[in-house]
């Protein structure tokens, strides 16, 4: 929502300097074979005229072009091996274009039929997926999730006000992300399922319906009501249903190994890797190409029609484009997000700054990043996707519908930059300063709020290397706009805004192309713990755990994934501060639970802590991943 840009998200660094390997915080950032099918007759033109990486058609020359170089650069800063992109023009799919080589040893060229993993994009189809069976009358988007689940249980007992609607648009206060198994080198089967049953043993981060915070889980979930109402797998339903009628004959999930040469390959370094497999599928499973999603956009463009046959009704396409987040209580804090079912966006910023409604969903797995848009009303859409984790789709895929609607006569001129100058200062007491200071904890890194003179304010960040406070923005002071500039970084302000009795750190910067600034939380005020740790706890502060239960296929392992260490930070006694990221309240002698409620995407992806005893060896277990201490 930008989902994949927040400090969860390992991300290569422009001058490629090493780094330390990474934790569970990053895996957590991220979230196939189908059967050939006939191509719709009505969807046979959007394939007419590109055969080839690079037949571009009579349209549209200087969006390409700006997009060739920009893709081709983006590569180059990600070192991404491969990307490949479609742009849909009404009916006509004005560009299909691979981009670079699927691995290093072959050189084979990427080609525009070479399929990637396009991650959370894949919530898209399992929202449509949703919705063609609420149009079929087999379940309905209000009625609680133990309607079609009855066996389906949480240690809150909040779990049965979590309705299907919940699931599509991240409000179900479901923790966050089942990390076990979901990535790996094999398939994986179960992954739905051992969530399901992990589920049992863990609690709500916050009531169902009160706010939209980024959840993984809860797609996840959908695959279990996909099959308890129809009988069906969520793959075989999938296929069924949308795949097969859309002659999406290149998509599907990562069910079983792809032929050699059909996909383009992740690296670890400068070591290629295997084929990826995604056990999450509706979730982030998707295994596809740009120009197969471009008959979904298709479709969703036409209201749901195809060859004069409805696969879904157009008031549930509307539905899906509609935003979700009005009635819920923090929605204030996300002024600039609108997310809808499986869209992060209903309309994304930068489009709308430019007058125009966009639809977007953007997704990231362990190797590939992408990008999705459909335009309904402008009558545009595109895919963008690369070969690395730190390939950036989301920029380049704004400027390139910007420019396409440019050249196509719907937009003037492209917008502005927005203006990055410091307004006028205000003026605020000191007590009142001195009521913002103190920690701030979120999903990832944790914030320290300061002040030198109680009229100015410094933003550091947790430094997971040097164990200690990092600056991240100095000399802050309030402007007459109600946000804090400092003059050495004007690009990035900061707001304090309290809700529900707690006290949110938001940011806003410029975004993506430029042209607009986005307002994100980024942290809640951690109050005073009420009393010192318990002895069980406090015993083991300082420790390393070791991840245990992962198996030899997985890609987290082979990433670097493996240790989590249990402190205490001296600047917050009284909570425990696990893998350097998460702040923790002892619930019981063996149960650590959740204590941040952040909203859109720094509160996603939140852990409990459960001691269990193997062969009188204390193991922890965090989220459905087991840890063995290391001493």
């Amino acid at each position: 929502m930008p989902l994949q840009t927040s400090a969860q998200t390992p991300v290569a660094d422009d001058d490629r300097t090493p780094r330390p390997p990474p934790s569970r915080r990053d895996w957590l950032a991220w979230a196939g074979t189908s059967a050939l099918a006939p191509l719709s007759p009505v969807l046979a033109p959007l394939l007419a005229g590109c055969g080839g990486s690079n037949n571009p058609g009579p349209q549209l020359a200087a969006t390409m072009a700006w997009g060739r170089q920009a893709i081709r650069q983006a590569m180059q800063a990600s070192q991404a091996r491969a990307a490949s992109v479609a742009l849909l023009q009404g009916e006509r799919l004005v560009w299909q274009e691979a981009f670079g080589v699927l691995d290093d040893t072959s050189r084979a060229p990427a080609t525009p039929d070479t399929r990637f993993n396009v991650g959370s994009v894949s919530k898209v189809l399992a929202a449509l997926a949703v919705v063609v069976l609420m149009d079929r009358q087999l379940l309905e988007l209000d009625a609680p999730v133990v309607r079609y689940l009855p066996q389906f249980t949480m240690l809150s007992p909040g779990y049965r006000d979590i309705t299907v609607r919940h699931l599509l648009n991240h409000a179900s206060g479901l923790p966050g992300t089942y990390p076990h198994h979901l990535f790996a080198f094999a398939p994986q089967p179960g992954y739905a399922a051992g969530l399901e049953a992990a589920l049992a043993d863990m609690h709500l981060k916050h009531a169902p319906g009160a706010m939209a915070v980024y959840c993984n889980d809860g797609f996840t979930l959908v695959e279990r009501i996909v099959l308890a109402v129809t009988g069906q797998t969520y793959p075989a339903f999938v296929q069924s249903a949308l795949l097969n009628p859309l002659g999406m004959a290149r998509s599907g999930y990562t069910l079983q190994p792809l032929p050699a040469g059909s996909f383009a390959h992740g690296y670890i370094g400068n070591l290629r890797q295997g084929q990826e497999f995604v056990m999450g599928y509706a979730t982030g499973g998707l295994c596809t190409t740009p120009g197969d999603m471009m008959k979904l956009a298709a479709l969703l463009m036409r209201g749901g029609e195809l060859d004069g046959q409805r696969i879904v009704s157009k008031a549930a396409v509307a539905e899906m484009g509609s935003a979700q987040t009005q009635g819920m209580r923090l929605n204030h804090l996300t002024p600039d997000w609108h997310g809808g079912l499986g869209w992060d966006n209903t309309l994304q910023p930068g489009l709308d700054a430019a007058g125009f409604v966009a639809w977007q969903k953007s997704g990231s797995t362990m190797f590939h990043a992408s990008d999705f848009y459909v335009l309904p009303q402008a009558g545009l859409a595109l895919l963008l996707t690369g070969s690395a984790p730190g390939f950036k789709p989301g920029p380049l895929a704004e400027g390139i519908l910007l420019r396409a609607l440019q050249e196509t006569g719907q937009l003037r001129t492209l917008p502005p930059k927005v203006s990055v100058a410091t307004p006028a200062l205000a003026t605020i007491s000191s007590s009142a300063v001195d009521a913002l200071l103190g920690i701030y904890g979120c999903a990832s890194r944790p914030m320290k709020v300061a002040s030198p003179d109680g009229q100015q304010v410094d933003v550091s960040i947790w430094s997971t290397k040097a164990k200690d406070w990092e600056p991240l923005c100095t000399g802050l002071r309030l402007c007459s706009d109600g946000w804090w500039w400092s003059d050495a970084q004007p690009r990035t302000q900061y707001r304090w805004e309290q809700a529900e009795g707690r006290r949110y750190l938001l940011a806003r910067e410029p975004a993506m192309a430029g042209h607009y600034g986005v307002t994100t939380p980024v942290a809640q005020q951690m109050p005073r713990a009420p009393g010192p740790l318990p002895p069980a706890w406090t015993a083991r502060l300082g420790s390393t755990w070791l991840l245990a239960n992962e198996g030899p296929d997985s890609i987290p392992l082979a990433m670097g994934a493996g240790a989590a260490t249990l402190q205490e930070l001296p600047d917050l006694p009284g909570y425990l501060f696990w893998d350097d990221s998460q702040f923790l309240r002892p619930l019981s002698a063996d149960r650590a639970g959740m204590v941040v409620q952040v909203p859109h995407n720094a509160g996603r992806d939140l852990v409990e802590l459960v001691v269990q005893t193997h062969d009188q060896e204390e193991w922890l277990n965090a989220a459905g991943w087991a840890y063995r201490r290391q001493d």
